[in-house]
């Protein structure tokens, strides 16, 4: 064998077949037996090569790579959608190059410019934005498949695999209405201006909307459809972190008729939420319920246990996955808009205000209309 780094022909002499069956094996591509190709993989293992896979670009034209931009790799939602599109893209014999982009849209272009630099051969994007997506419109304009993950960006023509937003929001808050409460608190972060009028401008067009409030569009929605009042008080909108969410609690719990119930959008405001209910004195469950968003390990560890709207984080990354392989595979149908559904998981954290319908413990005196 040579001396130096070994060579597609030490492969195929450790294998004992052919350096055209070699290349066959090591590249996926063209019939080899199965027999073969474990045999001439467990060669390049136990020699050490590896491929050239920029000389193996030029042939096939392809890197076998795909790159994966998240929108922010501390979320455990997003770092769980990478474990689900990873686990399938790898088993395609494919590798995913990551980029984080803390939540930035200048980081996003960058990552897109670089990974377009490295010759991926698709992309999977969690953007974090909403509109301006011209950077992903050249991408696909170029032939690159792009497939957006969790959020979509408009006039950008490409799968997406999303939840339903409005949907899940609104059967959040019908189950806290069903359980009897009446003062339902909800917590966004960056709406920005007045809450209420952005929530009634994104209600026209929620799939290019943020995530959060997408999610306000369908509180507002089961609100209306219990007959209840909107009430701007109860629509908190706080800097993205987990100490604004506890400010935004807080001052839902010092409201004169304050709330009963809280609904929060994401994970990390739902920490906040339930730090500063914890630290409130108020009996928990029994004068405050709390409902949030994305099942995490940390939520049934906790007392009281978490109720939550649990997205399927890692089918929403296999899916992903799975859209972005068939384009490479040649499918050439009209993009696709994937939702995938939610469940409702009931814990300790949410029941029945105490002593009834809470608008039946106020002091005797009738909710004002």
């Amino acid at each position: 064998m040579s001396a130096t780094r070994p060579t597609l022909e030490d492969v195929a002499t450790a294998a004992m077949v052919s350096r055209a069956t070699a290349a066959r094996a090591l590249g996926g591509y063209g019939y080899v037996k199965p027999s073969t190709r474990s045999a001439v993989r467990e060669a390049a293992d136990r020699i050490g090569y590896r491929p050239n896979n920029i000389a193996r670009s030029m042939v096939t034209g392809r890197t076998q790579t795909i790159g994966f931009i998240s929108a922010d790799m501390e979320n455990p939602f997003f770092a769980r959608t990478m474990a689900g599109l990873t686990d399938v893209v790898r088993t395609s014999g494919y590798e995913v190059v990551i980029a984080n982009c803390q939540e930035d849209p200048e980081l996003e272009r960058n990552a897109v410019r670089v990974l377009q630099e490295r010759q991926v051969d698709g992309l999977i994007v969690a953007p974090t934005q909403y509109s301006n997506g011209s950077h992903l419109r050249r991408v696909t304009e170029r032939g690159i498949p792009v497939v957006l993950l969790d959020r979509s960006v408009r006039g950008v023509i490409a799968d997406s695999v999303l939840i339903d937003n409005v949907s899940a929001a609104r059967s959040a808050t019908e189950r806290l209405i069903k359980l009897g409460h009446t003062r339902i608190g909800i917590i966004i972060s960056d709406l920005g201006g007045d809450p209420l009028e952005r929530l009634n401008q994104t209600a026209l067009d929620p799939t290019h909307s943020s995530t959060g409030a997408a999610r306000g569009v369908g509180y507002l929605a089961a609100l209306h459809d219990a007959g209840l009042p909107v009430d701007a008080d109860l629509v908190q909108s706080v800097t993205y972190s987990r100490e604004g969410a506890a400010g935004a609690a807080r001052a839902l719990l010092r409201l004169r008729d304050r709330a009963t119930a809280m609904l929060t959008v994401d994970n990390v405001l739902t920490l906040g939420a339930f730090e500063a209910v914890q630290e409130s004195g108020l009996d928990f469950p029994g004068e405050v319920s709390l409902l949030g968003f994305d099942d995490l390990e940390w939520t049934t560890i906790v007392r009281p246990t978490l109720s939550v709207i649990a997205q399927p984080a890692y089918d929403i990354g296999a899916t992903a996955a799975r859209r972005l392989l068939a384009r490479l595979d040649g499918e050439d149908s009209p993009a696709q808009v994937l939702f995938l559904h939610t469940s409702l998981i009931e814990r300790q954290s949410t029941a029945a205000p105490r002593g009834g319908h809470d608008s039946d413990r106020r002091d005797g005196t009738e909710r004002k209309q």
